[in-house]
């Protein structure tokens, strides 16, 4: 029966690949496809990522029951496509990107509007092989219906208070109580996917490095490792760890912001004071240990750019004293003030089914019971080498949220202070080879998994680069999280699932 095939049984029937690494890639028919859409609807396969090219598709699986991680890819001579969105859910913003990027279209989509075109540029499809004429009007967006008694919309955005992307939200309530909420993206859509294009592969990873400024250290380790598979090299170990050094460091910072946040948005400023504070300190260590604040291009393709000194190790052994008291202090605060708990706990629930039919991974998907870790599974060095728990929670609520990113916190110091201890020397860099290839990797960052492929020339320069940002899968889950909740909540909701407006305007 299809539902009994592993992941690679069933893929092993298409044609590999060569040279995709380290996971194969298959090339399908559209027979082939539709019959693997079939068995998406029974099988524990995941949806890692969704992208196009200028006449295929390529969609990337894992099984979760064998581990197996495989590309299937479908040419589209006639420029359509079967969608997935009827049995993963997650794929529908994916498949309308493809489609306003590239012009391949899926057929029974299950929602046909537009994503990231809103009819302001100056080409449609301008991936596509042919680019389509400018539109002759902004796209006009049709908000989904909602039925029932005494509703009304309340917009917000997309330009917001203080400095922050813009993304609009579209709440329709009946009082307070929101019944629905639906979110419009595309904003500030970069272009980077083609601004990749052409470029060396150190002129690429300076992009990659800036697609999402708070997680430039994953963006990097993930663009540098799909290089390094796609060209058949590995980095020197020291590289591994010092990237794993920044990794943490970058995921501490960003969860001490994100909980003095949710703190603030319930009222209780002092969290944000202290735990900015906490922040900086990480920050200064950044700069001091490794010449910039939020470790921007100190991750390369075949290494790492920069080292750490003893004087460095002693400032980040320093910065760990100085964090573990203040922090409990404040975790403690937290814990004890029912006013706040009356807040978090309970609002915003993102069912643990729900979570997982759209393969939310991060603090979303770990505070609804998904225990999914890149740094574990599939796992990249150093890693394999260190000790530390993935936190996972059953709530789904705010709660939940807050105290995921304070275990996650508390687990990224006792990675720090592993690495610091058990660092080995040698070399920082290898030059990357100049042999084409395809490579693809997946990369936990602080908002959950990050995946990246790319196709390198025998020149040395990227031919096709698709990023694929965490929030992607977690955006969806938010509009669920909010409905019955009052209006006034949504700030709470939001800040506790943080996701990247940049991330998915690429």
């Amino acid at each position: 029966m299809l539902g009994n095939l592993t992941l690679m049984e069933y893929l092993g029937g298409g044609r590999e690949v060569p040279s995709h690494r380290p996971w194969p890639r298959y090339l399908l028919d559209e027979r082939a496809w539709i019959a693997m859409i079939r068995q998406l609807a029974v099988a524990e396969w995941a949806l890692l990522g969704l992208w196009g090219d200028a006449s295929e598709v390529h969609l990337a699986l894992r099984d979760e029951e064998a581990g197996a991680i495989a590309v299937a890819s479908l040419p589209c001579p006639e420029r359509r496509f079967p969608s997935l969105s009827q049995v993963r859910p997650s794929a529908i913003r994916l498949e309308r990107a493809i489609r306003d990027l590239y012009g391949l279209t899926p057929t029974d989509l299950a929602d046909g509007r537009p994503w990231l075109d809103h009819g302001r540029w100056p080409a449609t499809t301008p991936l596509a092989l042919s680019r389509g004429p400018a539109a002759q009007q902004p796209v006009e967006y049709r908000f989904l219906p909602v039925e029932g008694e005494s509703l009304h919309q309340v917009p917000v955005g997309p330009v917001h208070a203080g400095v922050i992307e813009p993304g609009h939200f579209r709440f329709t309530c009946a009082g307070e109580t929101v019944v629905r909420l639906e979110q419009r993206m595309g904003y500030t859509h970069k272009g980077v996917e083609a601004l990749m294009a052409g470029k060396t592969v150190a002129e690429a990873a300076r992009l990659a490095g800036r697609l999402s400024g708070d997680s430039t250290v994953a963006y990097a380790i993930a663009f540098a490792r799909a290089v390094e598979a796609a060209t058949a090299m590995e980095a020197p170990p020291r590289a591994h760890w010092l990237r794993a050094l920044m990794a943490e460091l970058e995921r501490l910072a960003n969860h001490l912001a994100d909980i003095g946040g949710i703190c603030n948005d319930a009222a209780f400023g002092f969290m944000l004071a202290r735990c900015m504070t906490l922040r900086e300190q990480v920050l200064q260590a950044n700069e001091a240990c490794f010449g910039h604040r939020l470790l921007m291009d100190k991750v390369v393709p075949g290494g790492v750019a920069a080292d750490l000194t003893r004087e460095g190790a002693s400032i980040l052994r320093g910065l760990l004293n100085d964090l573990r008291r203040p922090f409990n202090a404040l975790v403690d605060a937290y814990d004890d003030l029912p006013s706040l708990q009356d807040r978090t706990v309970g609002t915003g629930v993102v069912q643990a089914s729900l979570a997982h039919r759209f393969g939310a991974g991060g603090v979303v998907g770990r505070a609804s019971s998904q225990a999914g870790d890149a740094r574990k599974d599939p796992g990249y060095p150093p890693y394999d080498e260190l000790d530390f728990d993935v936190p996972v929670l059953a709530s789904g609520d705010v709660n939940a949220r807050v105290w995921v990113r304070v275990e996650e916190a508390r687990q990224s110091l006792k990675l720090i202070e592993q690495i610091l201890r058990d660092m080995p020397g040698g070399p920082l860099h290898k030059p990357i080879p100049t042999r084409p290839g395809e490579g693809m990797a997946l990369i936990e960052g602080f908002r959950g998994e990050i995946l990246m492929w790319v196709r390198v020339s025998e020149v040395g320069r990227v031919v096709r680069c698709h990023p694929r940002d965490p929030s992607w899968f977690q955006w969806p889950l938010l509009e669920a999280a909010i409905e019955g909740n009052i209006i006034a909540d949504f700030p709470l909701c939001n800040k506790s699932f943080n996701c990247a407006y940049s991330g998915v305007d690429l």
